[in-house]
């Protein structure tokens, strides 16, 4: 019976396995792609040359190929740094976030690979395009990496590791998974700065961190990011309706009690871009003064026709 519960498992795992690849779309491994050799673009063109650091694991690659013997390439401590880290994940993050991952990653170490040792560009001592400038560096390397990083994460997977490990052991360590990143790389940044004996390039490496970082944001939620807004109301009839009229929108109505007065009140679920914010206030207010409105930040809003 065991061996029989054993099998019938194993095949349940196979059955899960496939219906999640059966959701790989051909277009997001194109743009996948794309994000691959944008992200590459933005490390060897603006930061390698100059010797700044991208952050996470790649960051970790950069500094390992200046201190290792010169077959121990960038492109290489990708694939080895990274590669098992997904793989680690694999159980808790799912196979599409995985495949998609690791083909991300592929194509920016391959990417890197042909523009630093095949394409006829000049990497070894100055950036092509910004020269020997620090700033303009670290600023357009952040960004375009950023780009990259970002439009992979939108696609549903990750260019590197360090998210990963983020959403592992953060927790365990009691953090949170903005803090365990900015530790690992604060960390990286002083673990350069002691190799090369030099501040200097670890301190713009944090710009390139703060800008890419913001990138990442900027792509994944966009400038029309959603807002989510709970507004506590007795009027909520004539609320909803005006939201709805002005916003072409339907909101959610939940029942309940205020916690102090023990007077019956409505919630309004209402979603907005932070560009209406002020707009649905003035119409709040204008029906109910003593509304109470709560708003907060949504990453993504799902509908059926989406998935």
């Amino acid at each position: 019976m065991g061996k029989k519960r054993r099998k019938k498992a194993k095949r349940s795992a196979w059955t899960g396995l496939l219906r999640e690849l059966r959701d790989a779309r051909l277009s997001n491994f194109l743009l996948l792609t794309v994000a691959g050799i944008v992200n590459a673009f933005g490390v060897t063109i603006f930061l390698f040359p100059v010797k700044l650091y991208d952050s996470g694991i790649s960051g970790l690659s950069m500094l390992l190929d200046q201190v290792t013997p010169p077959h121990m390439t960038l492109s290489l401590f990708l694939i080895l740094l990274n590669v098992p880290v997904f793989l680690f994940g694999l159980k808790k993050q799912g196979v599409l976030f995985t495949v998609y991952s690791v083909y991300a990653i592929s194509v920016y170490s391959v990417m890197s690979f042909l523009i630093m040792n095949v394409l006829p560009i000049d990497v070894e001592f100055v950036s092509p395009l910004a020269g020997s400038d620090l700033l303009l560096c670290a600023i357009f390397g952040g960004v375009i990496s950023g780009v990259g990083s970002g439009l992979t994460i939108r696609l549903g997977g990750a260019i590197d590791g360090i998210d990963v490990l983020s959403v592992t052991f953060a927790k365990r360590i009691g953090i949170s998974l903005g803090s365990f990143v900015m530790i690992f790389n604060t960390t990286l940044y002083v673990v350069c700065g002691i190799v090369i004996q030099s501040w200097i390039l670890p301190l713009y490496s944090i710009v390139t961190y703060y800008v890419g970082s913001k990138t990442v944001d900027f792509v994944v939620e966009g400038i029309d990011r959603t807002i989510c807004a709970m507004i506590i109301t007795t009027k909520t009839d004539a609320i909803s309706s005006t939201l709805t009229n002005n916003f072409q929108a339907g909101g959610t109505i939940v029942n309940g009690i205020g916690g102090y007065s023990g007077e019956s009140k409505d919630i309004v679920y209402f979603f907005v871009n932070h560009l209406q914010i002020n707009k649905l206030k003035r119409l709040v207010h204008a029906i109910d003064a003593g509304a109470f409105i709560a708003l907060q930040d949504v990453s993504d809003v799902i509908r059926k026709h989406d998935a």
